[in-house]
């Protein structure tokens, strides 16, 4: 019997999300003022951090089958900052406080500092539409 390789697994999934995020505060660091595509950038890294945050218990639970519970609860505790942050970050959306959007993105950017994506990415622009999914 061979080993099953599930290509879509939750590691590949925050792999591929942290650098839409990084790509997305690029983006909104690019914009000279708080138009619709920064509106959009800023919401989408709301909504991935959470899908992120989302991730980690998927990831978690076959270390916990096999009796890693301290693994498991390190690992917790190293993405625990997502749902903290995104929910920041969205308060802040709702006061439109773009200064300190600025900041937590700043915050979020060094979190990520280890996150290489090519100028030439082929990604797209995974945040069009994302302001309205977040607040509809």
């Amino acid at each position: 019997m061979s080993r099953v390789f599930n290509p879509d697994s939750a590691g590949k999934e925050r792999n591929q999300l942290r650098k839409k995020i990084v790509i997305a505060i690029r983006a909104f660091m690019s914009q000279q003022e708080p138009n619709q595509e920064a509106k959009d950038a800023s919401a989408f890294i709301v909504i991935a951090l959470r899908r992120i945050h989302g991730t980690v218990e998927q990831s978690v639970v076959a270390w916990e089958k096999r009796g890693y519970w301290v693994k498991a609860d390190r690992f917790r505790l190293e993405w625990e900052w997502t749902l903290n942050m995104s929910n920041k970050l969205e308060q802040l959306l709702i006061q439109e406080n773009w200064i300190e959007v600025a900041g937590t993105c700043v915050q979020i950017a060094q979190k990520f500092y280890n996150v290489n994506v090519s100028p030439n990415h082929r990604m797209g622009v995974p945040w069009t539409g994302s302001w309205k999914k977040l607040f509809s």
